[in-house]
């Protein structure tokens, strides 16, 4: 074997070795991973996904309560809308050029409104589709009426403190 040659075949060996490092390292993150969510669904007090629950139920059953809870959503759907779109004007004009804070209080307000009459919907919804069921089937969906975010959302961002406006000096006499 030539130098040339001894040099190539160095060269794929190193390269070989350095991507089974790194495949190796990512299946042990991943690993990582998967063994953290599957220990965080077996934390005591957590149920699973409600959507896992009903798939479980009786075909007939299933089809009229997830028909019941899309209703309820379509329901509510122009409300949330009105929520972001009003969300979203406020910090327009919170970015613009001159700051009218009633204006995005008002805008504000209406978005929270807006977001609680869908939440009213949602939940009516809710409660005439479990009125419909068996004891079990409802206790098994009574964590449609909890009001935790699920995990996939991302957190708020973290509150920046605005700067303490500066103090007038007295008057003087």
């Amino acid at each position: 074997m030539t130098s040339r040659s001894l040099k190539i075949a160095l060269a794929v060996s190193v390269a070989l070795n350095v991507f089974a490092a790194a495949a190796v390292g990512a299946v042990w993150v991943e690993r990582d991973k998967i063994e953290h969510r599957i220990a965080e669904a077996h934390k005591p007090g957590r149920s699973e996904p409600v959507w896992d629950v009903i798939e479980r139920m009786d075909p007939a059953v299933r089809d009229q309560v997830k028909a019941q809870l899309r209703a309820a959503a379509m329901q509510a759907r122009p409300d949330f809308e009105e929520a972001r779109a009003a969300r979203r004007e406020a910090i327009a004009l919170t970015g613009g050029e001159t700051f009218d804070p009633v204006a995005v209080a008002a805008l504000l307000e209406r978005s929270r409104a807006s977001e609680a009459r869908g939440r009213s919907r949602l939940e009516t919804g809710a409660v005439e589709t479990l009125n419909q069921l068996s004891p079990a089937d409802r206790k098994a969906l009574a964590p449609i009426l909890s009001r935790h975010r699920a995990k996939r959302e991302k957190p708020a961002a973290p509150v920046i403190p605005a700067a303490p406006a500066p103090a007038e000096a007295p008057a003087r006499s």
